[in-house]
């Protein structure tokens, strides 16, 4: 009988081993990463008027965290807190920014959408992938 006996080098297993004591890690740096572009671009494509209203603390990102249900690793890109208007009244950041993107029928607003079309696959995708090589290649 024929046999074979194989063996994987141990510069690979060592990266394998690596990659499952820190998968998590690794994993919420990558989501922080896709978040923080995410973010980038819904300043830049915010309309004018809201980007005037808005502060930069208006737009954040949440912890990066674990749901219980599916051990998903998420982070959200978020509009929050209140802005106080030209006559001072205390109105909700994301009401405001909710009108900008959906527009209303009953008034003078047309739908400006801006944070959805932040949310480029492409750009993305690459920022993650670029944490995940410093990972695979340990750089």
């Amino acid at each position: 009988m024929a046999s074979f006996v194989g063996g994987l080098p141990d510069d690979l297993i060592k990266m394998f081993t690596a990659l499952e004591r820190d998968t998590d890690k690794m994993l919420g740096e990558m989501v922080q990463a896709g978040a923080e572009v995410a973010k980038a671009n819904v300043k830049s494509k915010m309309p004018q008027a809201l980007r005037e209203s808005l502060s930069d603390d208006n737009i954040i990102l949440t912890k990066v965290y674990k749901t219980p249900s599916d051990d998903g690793i998420n982070c959200q890109a978020m509009i929050s807190g209140y802005f106080t208007n030209k006559d001072g009244k205390v109105t909700p950041a994301p009401l405001v920014a909710n009108l900008f993107e959906y527009g209303r029928s009953d008034s003078p607003y047309p739908k400006q959408p801006f944070f959805r079309q932040s949310f480029n696959k492409g750009q993305i995708e690459k920022a993650m992938l670029k944490v995940q090589d410093k990972y695979i290649k340990g750089g």
